[in-house]
């Protein structure tokens, strides 16, 4: 869903659905507010929502959430869902682009409020991952043998340039767009429940996160 890529060498074609690039600090500074992170990323995962259903997950105040919300649709992050409320009833909601957003460092990396937004982003985004993967680890019991089997937790090291890193990251994000469109295809022919005839299994949500980053042991 987010990224923060570093320079893409001049021979990686662009991945199909790229992320858009975020290069106003004004944009960036929206998502210093964590509880914005948190609704996006759950507008994410959910489609389309209204308000009073993110609150209830986020366990803060409809008119709380709303405004957030608002924020967002300022910035371009959200809009309202085509199609739905018409009837003048609560407002639904739905992210403005599938292929997420993402920015580099060094966009802001000229003044003191680009770098002090970059830092506070960047840890925001990290410490809601590592909040996620706790949760998985408190409640895998829950989930069974097939999803505890099924799920990986994986580091490889590797001695590459900075347009190798560069590249392996552009190459990973078509893979994940690729399993997403299918996922995405599957669930739609298989109905609501996520489950195909015959099948053992259910379809779930599923968070992959990647991190490829230098350093000196």
């Amino acid at each position: 869903m987010t990224t923060t890529p570093g320079p893409a060498p001049e021979d990686v074609p662009e991945p199909v659905g790229r992320y858009e690039q975020i290069t106003d600090l004004a944009r960036l500074r929206a998502f210093m507010n964590p509880l914005r992170m948190r609704l996006y990323r759950l507008l994410y995962a959910e489609g389309q929502a209204t308000a009073s259903q993110l609150a209830d997950q986020v366990d803060e105040t409809p008119s709380l959430v709303s405004y957030h919300l608002r924020k967002l649709a300022d910035h371009g992050f959200v809009t309202g869902a085509e199609g739905r409320g018409a009837d003048g009833r609560e407002r639904w909601w739905q992210v403005a682009s599938e292929g997420g957003w993402g920015f580099r460092e060094s966009d802001f990396a000229d003044s003191p409020e680009g770098a002090a937004a970059v830092g506070a982003v960047t840890r925001g985004i990290f410490d809601t991952r590592v909040a996620q993967y706790r949760t998985y680890l408190d409640q895998k019991s829950a989930w069974g043998k097939e999803w505890s089997d099924a799920s990986f937790s994986s580091e490889w090291m590797l001695d590459l340039t900075p347009a190798e890193l560069a590249e392996m990251s552009d190459e990973l994000e078509v893979l994940a767009r690729r399993w997403r469109e299918r996922g995405k295809a599957a669930k739609a022919a298989e109905g609501a429940d996520g489950r195909a005839d015959g099948g053992t299994a259910g379809r779930e949500r599923v968070s992959v996160h990647l991190y490829g980053f230098p350093f000196r042991p």
